[in-house]
């Protein structure tokens, strides 16, 4: 596999992260750039070693991951994103303030369900003449970039929308939940 090919192959596993990213960003309380960069570093890391996984399959389950990976993402997404919904739709008795920053699990659920795609990838991987582990660098360094962006992009999201971020956050999330369901059915 030749570097261009390797270099958008890893953006385009970080799209649909950076999508989530943005609602991730808009939900937050003006997130500076060291969380974008800390959720950036999450996904990164995710997205990372989903290929390795992926990879190490192999063969002998690929079918078994593309028969139920995507149902897998879009329920783990789905459900965040309904959460989500849940929050910025519940009526509160006093304004509550959005949140500085999001618990690592929430951040590293999401990141799974945005890295499927990159773990039946690294499947595919493993019957082509390529490093795995540059491949899976670099795929990780581009969804860190491409995340933390994200979430900067979603601060200004954000002030635009005021309260109504929660529910633009957690449309998103079901947004790219059935996007990535649709691409796989």
């Amino acid at each position: 596999m030749n570097p261009i090919a390797l270099l958008l192959l890893a953006f385009s596993m970080s799209t649909d992260a950076f999508a989530v990213a943005i609602g991730k960003g808009a939900s937050l309380k003006k997130p500076r750039f060291l969380e974008a960069l800390r959720m950036g570093l999450i996904f990164g890391s995710v997205e990372a070693i989903t290929p390795l996984i992926g990879w190490l399959i192999g063969n002998v389950a690929a079918s078994y991951v593309d028969s139920w990976g995507h149902w897998v993402a879009f329920a783990v997404l789905v459900a965040l994103g309904v959460h989500m919904l849940y929050e910025g739709l519940t009526p509160s008795r006093e304004e509550i303030e959005k949140p500085s920053r999001h618990s690592f699990l929430k951040i590293a659920l999401t990141a799974f369900g945005t890295s499927i795609d990159a773990m039946a990838v690294g499947v595919s991987l493993a019957f082509v003449e390529v490093s795995i582990f540059l491949a899976a660098g670099l795929i990780g360094l581009a969804t860190t970039v491409m995340v933390t962006l994200g979430v900067m992009v979603g601060r200004a999201v954000g002030s635009l929308f005021g309260q109504k971020a929660e529910v633009i956050g957690g449309l998103t999330l079901i947004a790219v939940g059935a996007w990535i369901l649709s691409g796989n059915l």
